[in-house]
């Protein structure tokens, strides 16, 4: 009985033992993904990617989402990917104006009337213009897809938001190179803030308004230090979604067609949720108290009369870099799929 018992509980230990070394061995690769943003109903689609890709790879990749800037600000985790320090990164490319050029363009105001048309955009130019792959070259990174995003909103703590002479000395959120000039048009101040800060420079009155979609006011809860939110204003793409050249170059080529496969898929689920994420945000953000006010159409067109053609203004500044010829066609091609 002694020894058949100790038999028993050597096998048991050999089992786990293996069973453990089996577990290690099937997952081969895990990644590191630092998020500029705090977890939320708003990035549920980003989730399900990294659960895709542990499913279809078969426990092979695991990913890690650190959120809220756990692994480094917006404007340091692409730099990070880049360099290796982390696996993944996610930040909007109005955060690295400097070094992409060509994808800060996506975050200019006015020029896209929707989240969709921003998208068919950015799908078309991308896949046309070789331009977009060689500066994510240039920072050591693979992109993988952008998050659309629903229409930005002014939001505060006063409903006198809904005119372009009623914004005129307001401290409003922005950020990027082009946001900050529509805002400097109608006489507004540009106040630069992250989006995880936006809600404690409300309250504090460090900004009288925020500019942010109707996603980031739900998943911040914007409406409680900001009840009022007018617009739409305009619409413009969000972040991209990048992974470091060192961590793709390790992983084997069926995983990263996986990776490629998966990331095109996820640009359509994105595109798909967020045409009804849009009427429910909106639902959920009115029941939480948050009211909308319409800017007027007409008060809208004073603003855009006001601003600067700022996709003129982009291809000026490309062609003062040296980059004319492939700037110009560029913007003609936006202006092409932008046409009334």
């Amino acid at each position: 009985m002694y020894w058949g018992a100790r038999t028993l509980v050597g096998a048991a230990v050999l089992a786990a033992a293996i069973a453990g070394t089996t577990t290690a061995e099937a997952q081969e690769y895990r990644l590191r993904w630092g998020h500029y943003l705090a977890q939320g109903p708003f990035l549920e689609i980003e989730e399900e990617f990294a659960r895709k890709i542990e499913e279809r790879t078969d426990g092979r990749v695991k990913i890690d989402i650190s959120w809220a800037s756990g692994l480094g600000k917006g404007d340091e985790v692409f730099t990070l990917a880049g360099r290796g320090a982390i696996d993944m990164a996610a930040a909007a490319p109005g955060y690295y104006a400097d070094q992409l050029l060509y994808w800060k363009a996506f975050q200019i105001p006015f020029v896209f009337d929707s989240a969709a048309e921003a998208m068919d955009v950015l799908g078309k130019v991308t896949e046309e213009f070789p331009v977009y792959r060689e500066e994510m070259d240039k920072m050591n990174l693979v992109w993988l897809f952008q998050q659309p995003l629903d229409p930005y909103y002014l939001t505060g703590p006063s409903p006198e938001c809904n005119s372009v002479e009623a914004l005129r000395g307001k401290k409003i959120r922005s950020f990027g190179a082009d946001i900050p000039k529509a805002h400097n048009a109608i006489g507004a101040v540009p106040v630069t803030v992250p989006v995880i800060e936006v809600y404690e420079a409300l309250q504090r009155g460090t900004i009288d308004y925020s500019f942010l979609n109707g996603g980031n006011i739900e998943q911040y809860r914007l409406y409680e230090p900001g009840k009022f939110s007018c617009g739409p204003i305009t619409a413009i793409t969000g972040h991209n979604i990048v992974m470091g050249k060192r961590t793709w170059e390790r992983l084997p080529e069926d995983i990263q067609e996986i990776f490629l496969d998966q990331a095109a898929k996820t640009r359509q689920d994105y595109l798909d949720w967020m045409t009804e994420f849009e009427k429910r945000t909106i639902e959920n953000i009115k029941v939480a108290g948050g009211e909308f006010i319409e800017f007027p159409p007409e008060e809208l067109a004073k603003w855009k009369e006001a601003a600067p053609d700022l996709l003129a203004e982009w291809e000026k500044e490309l062609t003062e870099r040296g980059q004319g010829e492939t700037a110009s066609k560029v913007a003609a091609r936006w202006r092409e799929l932008t046409a009334d």
